[in-house]
């Protein structure tokens, strides 16, 4: 199983717990757990297509385990002072992040979340998080579309547009895969979005944990993924 540093770099593009979380090492605890809530609903499970769904969990697991080191003084302290955390623990292993995400939340909807994506949408925090991608991909629109929450094919004139003015105002060089993009490239990245458009669907909580629970008889929701 890869370590969770690995996973981390993987998904998110770093291997230090606070920075995948976008906050500061001396973020309070409730810094912590809003800055947990709210990647977690940017790469929620049921709001991906069936082809993206696998590492839609894999990121909610991750940010599941972060939170999870952060949120313990304890824990914490020892990542602070050492970089070391304890990914062996029966704790971890067993641990079902779906069941942990319902503990700290209160009720969520459909609703609310996609209030929080036109709150998202035209933000700094999405120029940030634009601007990241951008310069990660070397101007790969695929990549951008994937690692910007929110966005689609749809959403790509909007976006080139604001990439187009972070180049104008030299806040991000200009690469020609993005600049000089092939027609091909950008059909074949539309119509795999029409074969395979967004859906909704229930999350199975045994794809939530690192090993399944003994019991799935409660499968968490999209109405029902947050506790108070």
């Amino acid at each position: 199983m890869a370590k969770l540093v690995d996973l981390c770099e993987k998904y998110f593009g770093s291997r230090n717990f606070y920075e995948v979380l976008k906050i500061q090492q001396n973020a309070s605890e409730k810094e912590v757990k809003k800055a947990y809530h709210k990647l977690s609903l940017l790469v929620h499970p049921d709001r991906v297509d069936e082809t993206t769904k696998e590492e839609a969990t894999e990121k909610f697991k991750v940010l599941g385990f972060i939170h999870s080191i952060l949120s313990d003084n304890d824990k914490r302290k020892i990542y602070d002072e050492t970089g070391q955390y304890d990914e062996d623990s029966e704790e971890v292993v067993m641990k079902n992040w779906g069941d942990y995400w319902k503990t700290l939340f209160k009720p969520i909807t459909v609703q609310d979340i996609n209030k929080y994506e036109q709150e998202y949408k035209g933000s700094e925090t999405e120029v940030k998080d634009l601007k990241r991608a951008y310069m990660d991909s070397k101007g790969d629109m695929d990549y951008i579309l994937e690692a910007v929450p929110f966005t689609n094919c749809e959403e790509e004139p909007r976006l080139r547009d604001i990439i187009f003015k972070l180049i104008e105002a030299e806040e991000v060089p200009e690469y020609e895969s993005f600049t000089k993009e092939s027609k091909k490239k950008s059909d074949r990245r539309k119509r795999k979005v029409s074969e395979h458009p967004p859906l909704i669907s229930t999350i199975n909580p045994s794809t939530l944990s690192i090993h399944p629970p003994i019991s799935t008889e409660n499968p968490c929701s999209l109405d029902n993924c947050y506790q108070r």
